[in-house]
Protein backbone atom coordinates (compact mmCIF):
# COMPACT_ATOMS: atom_id res chain seq x y z
CA UNK A 1 0.00 0.00 0.00
CA UNK A 2 1.60 3.34 -0.88
CA UNK A 3 1.27 5.65 1.90
CA UNK A 4 1.19 9.93 1.65
CA UNK A 5 2.24 11.73 4.98
CA UNK A 6 1.24 8.43 6.97
CA UNK A 7 -2.04 8.14 4.92
CA UNK A 8 -2.71 5.67 1.91
CA UNK A 9 -2.15 7.68 -1.26
CA UNK A 10 -6.15 8.95 -2.35
CA UNK A 11 -6.39 6.83 -5.66
CA UNK A 12 -5.15 3.64 -3.43
CA UNK A 13 -8.25 3.83 -1.20
CA UNK A 14 -10.62 3.47 -4.06
CA UNK A 15 -9.02 2.25 -7.51
CA UNK A 16 -11.17 3.13 -10.45
CA UNK A 17 -10.38 2.10 -14.20
CA UNK A 18 -11.32 2.63 -17.66
CA UNK A 19 -11.44 1.17 -21.32
CA UNK A 20 -12.84 1.77 -24.13
CA UNK A 21 -16.04 -0.87 -24.77
CA UNK A 22 -14.65 -1.86 -28.13
CA UNK A 23 -11.54 -3.25 -26.50
CA UNK A 24 -11.76 -7.37 -26.95
CA UNK A 25 -9.52 -7.46 -23.56
CA UNK A 26 -11.14 -4.73 -22.10
CA UNK A 27 -11.49 -6.89 -18.36
CA UNK A 28 -7.87 -7.81 -18.81
CA UNK A 29 -7.02 -4.32 -19.20
CA UNK A 30 -9.69 -2.90 -16.44
CA UNK A 31 -7.49 -5.54 -13.97
CA UNK A 32 -4.62 -4.45 -14.66
CA UNK A 33 -5.33 -0.17 -13.96
CA UNK A 34 -7.18 -1.73 -10.91
CA UNK A 35 -4.12 -3.59 -9.21
CA UNK A 36 -3.74 -6.41 -7.10
CA UNK A 37 -6.65 -6.07 -4.68
CA UNK A 38 -7.93 -7.68 -2.57
CA UNK A 39 -11.36 -6.19 -3.40
CA UNK A 40 -14.11 -6.96 -1.43
CA UNK A 41 -16.66 -5.42 -4.54
CA UNK A 42 -16.30 -4.51 -8.05
CA UNK A 43 -18.36 -2.46 -9.73
CA UNK A 44 -18.86 -2.06 -13.97
CA UNK A 45 -20.37 0.35 -15.86
CA UNK A 46 -20.56 -0.65 -18.86
CA UNK A 47 -21.45 0.98 -22.32
CA UNK A 48 -24.56 -1.20 -24.04
CA UNK A 49 -22.00 -0.90 -27.24
CA UNK A 50 -19.50 -3.31 -25.07
CA UNK A 51 -19.58 -6.86 -25.71
CA UNK A 52 -22.44 -7.87 -23.61
CA UNK A 53 -22.31 -11.68 -24.20
CA UNK A 54 -18.95 -12.17 -22.97
CA UNK A 55 -18.43 -9.41 -20.40
CA UNK A 56 -19.23 -12.09 -17.44
CA UNK A 57 -17.55 -14.98 -18.39
CA UNK A 58 -14.46 -12.82 -18.47
CA UNK A 59 -15.32 -10.80 -15.49
CA UNK A 60 -15.44 -14.42 -13.91
CA UNK A 61 -12.65 -15.65 -15.20
CA UNK A 62 -10.14 -13.01 -14.43
CA UNK A 63 -11.32 -11.83 -11.12
CA UNK A 64 -12.77 -15.42 -9.79
CA UNK A 65 -15.43 -15.24 -6.58
CA UNK A 66 -15.05 -11.32 -5.94
CA UNK A 67 -18.49 -10.03 -5.67
CA UNK A 68 -19.09 -7.92 -9.01
CA UNK A 69 -22.61 -5.72 -9.57
CA UNK A 70 -22.91 -3.56 -12.59
CA UNK A 71 -24.80 -2.28 -15.18
CA UNK A 72 -25.53 -0.75 -18.86
CA UNK A 73 -25.27 2.68 -18.89
CA UNK A 74 -26.85 5.83 -21.09
CA UNK A 75 -23.24 7.30 -20.97
CA UNK A 76 -20.06 7.09 -18.39
CA UNK A 77 -18.67 9.23 -15.64
CA UNK A 78 -14.81 8.25 -15.45
CA UNK A 79 -11.69 9.96 -14.59
CA UNK A 80 -12.08 12.10 -18.17
CA UNK A 81 -15.11 13.75 -17.11
CA UNK A 82 -18.59 12.81 -19.56
CA UNK A 83 -17.84 9.95 -21.60
CA UNK A 84 -19.27 7.39 -24.29
CA UNK A 85 -18.95 3.58 -25.55
CA UNK A 86 -16.43 2.70 -22.20
CA UNK A 87 -16.41 0.72 -19.49
CA UNK A 88 -15.71 2.27 -16.13
CA UNK A 89 -14.74 0.31 -13.06
CA UNK A 90 -14.53 1.00 -9.12
CA UNK A 91 -13.39 -0.83 -7.04
CA UNK A 92 -13.62 -1.18 -2.91
CA UNK A 93 -10.68 -2.70 -1.48
CA UNK A 94 -11.22 -5.08 1.29
CA UNK A 95 -8.50 -3.30 3.69
CA UNK A 96 -11.17 -0.91 4.44
CA UNK A 97 -14.43 -2.29 2.68
CA UNK A 98 -16.83 -5.11 3.23
CA UNK A 99 -19.79 -5.97 1.38
CA UNK A 100 -22.48 -8.04 1.14
CA UNK A 101 -24.69 -8.48 -1.88
CA UNK A 102 -28.14 -9.23 -2.67
CA UNK A 103 -30.15 -9.84 -6.12
CA UNK A 104 -33.50 -9.53 -6.84
CA UNK A 105 -33.88 -11.64 -9.89
CA UNK A 106 -37.38 -10.93 -11.10
CA UNK A 107 -38.73 -7.56 -9.85
CA UNK A 108 -42.49 -8.32 -11.35
CA UNK A 109 -42.55 -10.57 -8.43
CA UNK A 110 -41.93 -8.73 -5.44
CA UNK A 111 -41.99 -9.86 -1.75
CA UNK A 112 -41.80 -7.00 0.55
CA UNK A 113 -42.14 -8.76 3.94
CA UNK A 114 -39.35 -11.40 3.03
CA UNK A 115 -37.17 -8.64 1.07
CA UNK A 116 -37.36 -6.38 4.27
CA UNK A 117 -36.46 -9.69 6.54
CA UNK A 118 -33.41 -10.82 4.69
CA UNK A 119 -32.04 -7.04 4.42
CA UNK A 120 -32.42 -6.80 8.46
CA UNK A 121 -30.95 -10.15 9.02
CA UNK A 122 -27.88 -9.09 6.68
CA UNK A 123 -27.30 -5.64 8.32
CA UNK A 124 -27.69 -7.69 11.74
CA UNK A 125 -24.69 -10.03 10.51
CA UNK A 126 -22.66 -7.45 9.10
CA UNK A 127 -22.67 -5.16 12.41
CA UNK A 128 -21.94 -7.84 14.23
CA UNK A 129 -19.01 -9.38 12.31
CA UNK A 130 -17.59 -5.79 11.75
CA UNK A 131 -18.06 -3.52 14.72
CA UNK A 132 -14.92 -1.61 14.10
CA UNK A 133 -16.90 -0.82 10.57
CA UNK A 134 -18.25 2.73 11.89
CA UNK A 135 -19.99 3.79 8.48
CA UNK A 136 -22.31 2.60 6.66
CA UNK A 137 -24.95 2.74 3.17
CA UNK A 138 -26.29 0.64 0.05
CA UNK A 139 -26.15 0.77 -3.78
CA UNK A 140 -29.42 -0.13 -5.33
CA UNK A 141 -28.87 -1.12 -9.32
CA UNK A 142 -32.32 -1.46 -10.90
CA UNK A 143 -32.97 -2.78 -14.87
CA UNK A 144 -34.00 1.33 -15.73
CA UNK A 145 -36.57 -0.24 -18.59
CA UNK A 146 -38.58 -2.38 -15.86
CA UNK A 147 -41.14 0.53 -14.28
CA UNK A 148 -40.31 -0.95 -10.92
CA UNK A 149 -38.37 1.30 -9.31
CA UNK A 150 -40.69 3.28 -7.15
CA UNK A 151 -42.13 -0.30 -5.63
CA UNK A 152 -38.77 -1.55 -5.17
CA UNK A 153 -37.27 1.17 -3.33
CA UNK A 154 -40.22 0.99 -1.39
CA UNK A 155 -40.56 -2.18 -0.02
CA UNK A 156 -36.34 -1.82 0.54
CA UNK A 157 -36.78 1.22 2.81
CA UNK A 158 -38.57 -1.07 5.52
CA UNK A 159 -35.48 -3.29 5.99
CA UNK A 160 -32.51 -0.40 5.37
CA UNK A 161 -33.11 1.57 8.68
CA UNK A 162 -31.09 4.13 9.37
CA UNK A 163 -28.80 2.70 6.44
CA UNK A 164 -28.25 5.60 3.55
CA UNK A 165 -29.27 4.28 0.17
CA UNK A 166 -28.05 5.24 -3.20
CA UNK A 167 -28.18 4.00 -6.93
CA UNK A 168 -29.18 4.16 -10.53
CA UNK A 169 -31.30 2.71 -13.51
CA UNK A 170 -29.33 1.21 -15.82
CA UNK A 171 -29.88 2.49 -19.10
CA UNK A 172 -29.15 1.93 -23.05
CA UNK A 173 -27.84 5.10 -24.38
CA UNK A 174 -30.74 7.00 -25.66
CA UNK A 175 -32.30 4.14 -27.61
CA UNK A 176 -34.59 3.03 -24.76
CA UNK A 177 -34.29 -0.43 -25.89
CA UNK A 178 -32.87 -2.64 -23.55
CA UNK A 179 -31.24 -2.32 -20.48
CA UNK A 180 -29.33 -4.83 -18.02
CA UNK A 181 -28.12 -5.27 -14.97
CA UNK A 182 -25.00 -7.45 -13.67
CA UNK A 183 -24.93 -9.59 -10.70
CA UNK A 184 -21.67 -11.15 -11.10
CA UNK A 185 -22.47 -13.80 -12.69
CA UNK A 186 -25.38 -12.96 -15.23
CA UNK A 187 -26.66 -10.32 -17.75
CA UNK A 188 -30.23 -9.78 -16.40
CA UNK A 189 -33.21 -7.68 -16.85
CA UNK A 190 -36.18 -6.75 -15.11
CA UNK A 191 -33.75 -7.23 -11.95
CA UNK A 192 -32.16 -5.14 -9.49
CA UNK A 193 -29.01 -5.76 -7.37
CA UNK A 194 -27.90 -4.26 -4.22
CA UNK A 195 -24.57 -3.61 -2.45
CA UNK A 196 -24.85 -3.42 1.43
CA UNK A 197 -21.65 -1.64 2.42
CA UNK A 198 -19.64 -1.12 6.00
CA UNK A 199 -16.28 0.93 5.78
CA UNK A 200 -13.56 2.59 7.70
CA UNK A 201 -13.83 5.49 5.57
CA UNK A 202 -16.63 8.33 6.65
CA UNK A 203 -19.00 8.64 3.43
CA UNK A 204 -21.88 11.71 3.09
CA UNK A 205 -24.69 10.38 0.65
CA UNK A 206 -26.21 13.56 -1.08
CA UNK A 207 -28.83 14.08 -3.83
CA UNK A 208 -29.55 17.54 -5.89
CA UNK A 209 -30.46 19.10 -9.11
CA UNK A 210 -30.49 22.52 -10.50
CA UNK A 211 -34.26 23.18 -11.14
CA UNK A 212 -36.20 26.22 -10.36
CA UNK A 213 -40.40 25.81 -10.32
CA UNK A 214 -42.32 27.79 -12.41
CA UNK A 215 -46.15 29.08 -11.20
CA UNK A 216 -47.44 26.87 -13.80
CA UNK A 217 -49.34 23.83 -13.00
CA UNK A 218 -51.19 21.01 -14.48
CA UNK A 219 -52.65 17.40 -13.35
CA UNK A 220 -53.11 14.20 -14.75
CA UNK A 221 -56.50 13.30 -15.39
CA UNK A 222 -55.83 10.38 -17.57
CA UNK A 223 -53.46 7.86 -17.09
CA UNK A 224 -51.99 4.16 -16.97
CA UNK A 225 -50.24 4.53 -14.09
CA UNK A 226 -48.67 0.37 -14.51
CA UNK A 227 -47.04 1.58 -17.51
CA UNK A 228 -46.31 5.51 -16.57
CA UNK A 229 -48.24 6.72 -19.24
CA UNK A 230 -49.90 9.75 -19.23
CA UNK A 231 -52.83 10.37 -22.32
CA UNK A 232 -54.39 13.47 -20.45
CA UNK A 233 -53.49 16.68 -18.74
CA UNK A 234 -56.29 19.35 -18.10
CA UNK A 235 -58.57 17.12 -19.79
CA UNK A 236 -56.79 17.63 -23.08
CA UNK A 237 -54.34 15.42 -24.94
CA UNK A 238 -51.11 15.09 -22.94
CA UNK A 239 -48.32 15.86 -25.39
CA UNK A 240 -50.57 18.89 -27.13
CA UNK A 241 -51.13 20.55 -23.79
CA UNK A 242 -47.40 19.86 -22.43
CA UNK A 243 -46.40 21.28 -25.02
CA UNK A 244 -48.85 24.78 -24.79
CA UNK A 245 -47.50 25.41 -21.03
CA UNK A 246 -44.09 25.15 -22.52
CA UNK A 247 -44.35 27.61 -25.53
CA UNK A 248 -43.43 24.86 -27.81
CA UNK A 249 -44.91 23.22 -30.95
CA UNK A 250 -46.42 19.97 -29.94
CA UNK A 251 -44.54 18.16 -33.19
CA UNK A 252 -41.38 19.91 -31.91
CA UNK A 253 -41.10 17.79 -28.40
CA UNK A 254 -38.15 15.60 -28.19
CA UNK A 255 -35.91 14.59 -25.19
CA UNK A 256 -34.31 17.74 -24.93
CA UNK A 257 -37.12 20.08 -24.34
CA UNK A 258 -38.26 17.23 -21.70
CA UNK A 259 -34.95 18.33 -20.81
CA UNK A 260 -35.21 22.06 -20.73
CA UNK A 261 -38.38 22.00 -19.47
CA UNK A 262 -38.55 19.09 -16.38
CA UNK A 263 -41.80 18.78 -14.57
CA UNK A 264 -42.06 17.84 -10.76
CA UNK A 265 -44.30 17.04 -7.91
CA UNK A 266 -43.85 19.07 -4.66
CA UNK A 267 -43.07 16.99 -2.05
CA UNK A 268 -43.47 18.67 2.03
CA UNK A 269 -40.50 21.85 0.55
CA UNK A 270 -38.88 20.11 -2.34
CA UNK A 271 -39.88 19.36 -5.72
CA UNK A 272 -38.84 16.09 -7.41
CA UNK A 273 -38.94 15.61 -10.91
CA UNK A 274 -41.77 12.74 -12.50
CA UNK A 275 -39.52 12.81 -16.32
CA UNK A 276 -40.68 12.61 -19.35
CA UNK A 277 -39.48 9.81 -21.50
CA UNK A 278 -40.94 10.29 -24.43
CA UNK A 279 -43.93 11.29 -26.56
CA UNK A 280 -45.49 8.54 -28.03
CA UNK A 281 -47.27 8.56 -32.04
CA UNK A 282 -50.28 9.02 -30.34
CA UNK A 283 -49.77 11.72 -28.31
CA UNK A 284 -49.35 10.09 -25.05
CA UNK A 285 -46.45 10.73 -22.80
CA UNK A 286 -44.22 8.20 -21.10
CA UNK A 287 -42.35 8.90 -17.85
CA UNK A 288 -39.56 8.12 -16.21
CA UNK A 289 -40.73 6.90 -12.95
CA UNK A 290 -44.74 6.41 -11.29
CA UNK A 291 -47.38 8.72 -12.21
CA UNK A 292 -51.15 8.73 -11.87
CA UNK A 293 -54.30 10.81 -11.99
CA UNK A 294 -54.99 13.50 -9.78
CA UNK A 295 -51.26 14.04 -9.58
CA UNK A 296 -50.46 17.97 -9.45
CA UNK A 297 -47.59 18.94 -11.78
CA UNK A 298 -45.25 21.94 -11.83
CA UNK A 299 -43.00 23.02 -14.84
CA UNK A 300 -39.76 23.58 -13.78
CA UNK A 301 -37.08 25.78 -15.36
CA UNK A 302 -33.25 24.61 -15.26
CA UNK A 303 -30.67 26.89 -13.51
CA UNK A 304 -27.15 26.71 -13.85
CA UNK A 305 -26.48 23.23 -14.30
CA UNK A 306 -22.30 24.07 -14.07
CA UNK A 307 -22.44 26.69 -11.32
CA UNK A 308 -24.68 24.57 -9.24
CA UNK A 309 -22.55 21.90 -9.75
CA UNK A 310 -19.39 23.52 -8.48
CA UNK A 311 -21.24 24.87 -5.70
CA UNK A 312 -22.22 21.25 -4.69
CA UNK A 313 -18.92 19.34 -5.36
CA UNK A 314 -17.03 22.08 -3.39
CA UNK A 315 -19.25 21.71 -0.36
CA UNK A 316 -18.49 17.84 -0.61
CA UNK A 317 -14.40 18.60 -0.55
CA UNK A 318 -15.38 20.29 2.85
CA UNK A 319 -13.50 20.17 5.62
CA UNK A 320 -11.43 17.39 3.14
CA UNK A 321 -11.37 16.78 -0.68
CA UNK A 322 -13.42 13.01 -0.94
CA UNK A 323 -10.82 9.93 -2.04
CA UNK A 324 -13.56 9.17 -4.84
CA UNK A 325 -16.85 10.41 -5.68
CA UNK A 326 -19.62 7.64 -6.94
CA UNK A 327 -22.33 9.42 -8.79
CA UNK A 328 -25.48 8.73 -10.50
CA UNK A 329 -26.17 11.54 -12.92
CA UNK A 330 -29.50 11.30 -14.77
CA UNK A 331 -28.97 11.21 -18.53
CA UNK A 332 -31.50 14.61 -18.94
CA UNK A 333 -28.59 16.26 -17.35
CA UNK A 334 -26.87 15.37 -19.73
CA UNK A 335 -28.65 16.27 -23.10
CA UNK A 336 -29.31 19.58 -21.03
CA UNK A 337 -25.61 20.21 -21.26
CA UNK A 338 -24.84 18.74 -24.42
CA UNK A 339 -27.80 21.32 -25.54
CA UNK A 340 -26.45 24.47 -23.60
CA UNK A 341 -22.99 23.30 -24.99
CA UNK A 342 -21.24 22.76 -21.76
CA UNK A 343 -20.92 19.50 -21.36
CA UNK A 344 -16.98 20.31 -21.57
CA UNK A 345 -17.09 22.86 -18.17
CA UNK A 346 -19.58 20.32 -16.70
CA UNK A 347 -16.30 17.52 -17.41
CA UNK A 348 -13.64 19.20 -16.47
CA UNK A 349 -15.81 19.87 -12.71
CA UNK A 350 -16.07 16.25 -12.75
CA UNK A 351 -12.78 15.10 -13.18
CA UNK A 352 -11.44 17.74 -10.98
CA UNK A 353 -13.71 16.45 -8.29
CA UNK A 354 -12.46 12.83 -8.92
CA UNK A 355 -16.20 11.45 -9.72
CA UNK A 356 -16.81 8.53 -11.52
CA UNK A 357 -19.74 6.46 -12.58
CA UNK A 358 -22.83 6.64 -15.06
CA UNK A 359 -25.36 8.34 -16.56
CA UNK A 360 -28.81 6.73 -15.54
CA UNK A 361 -32.06 6.15 -16.43
CA UNK A 362 -33.48 7.75 -12.95
CA UNK A 363 -31.66 7.58 -9.68
CA UNK A 364 -32.71 6.19 -6.83
CA UNK A 365 -31.96 7.85 -2.80
CA UNK A 366 -33.98 6.87 -0.09
CA UNK A 367 -36.87 5.32 -0.29
CA UNK A 368 -37.57 6.97 -3.71
CA UNK A 369 -36.61 6.98 -7.18
CA UNK A 370 -36.10 10.03 -8.63
CA UNK A 371 -35.24 11.89 -12.04
CA UNK A 372 -32.93 14.63 -13.45
CA UNK A 373 -31.11 14.89 -10.34
CA UNK A 374 -26.95 13.74 -9.37
CA UNK A 375 -27.16 11.38 -6.37
CA UNK A 376 -23.93 9.89 -5.24
CA UNK A 377 -22.05 8.66 -1.92
CA UNK A 378 -18.66 10.57 -1.31
CA UNK A 379 -16.13 8.81 0.52
CA UNK A 380 -13.52 10.04 2.27
CA UNK A 381 -9.99 8.88 3.52
CA UNK A 382 -9.78 7.07 7.22
CA UNK A 383 -10.02 9.07 10.09
CA UNK A 384 -11.56 12.05 8.37
CA UNK A 385 -13.65 14.19 10.79
CA UNK A 386 -16.96 15.22 8.99
CA UNK A 387 -19.32 17.79 10.80
CA UNK A 388 -22.80 16.88 11.55
CA UNK A 389 -23.68 19.15 8.67
CA UNK A 390 -22.05 20.53 5.45
CA UNK A 391 -22.01 24.71 5.02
Amino acid sequence: MRTLGGRPAREAIVPRASIAASDRNAVEALARQLGAGPFSLLMLFVSPQADLERLPEEARRIFGDLPIIGCTTAGEISEAGYGDDTIVALALPAEYFRVDTLTIADLTRLDPPALASALIRTRMAMAEHYPELAHEFAILLVDGLSQKEDELTSALATGMGATPMLGGSAGDGTRFTRTFVLDGERLSQNAAVLALVRTECPVRVFNFDHLVPTERRMVVTEADPRRRVVRKINAEPAAREYARLVGIDPEQLSTFTFAAHPVAVRMGTRHHVRAIRQVMENGDLVFFSAIDEGVVLTITEPGDMVGQLNRELARLSLPERPTAILAFDCILRRLEAEEKQSVGRVSELLRRHGVIGFSTYGEQFGPMHVNQTMTGVAIYPPGTLLPEKVP
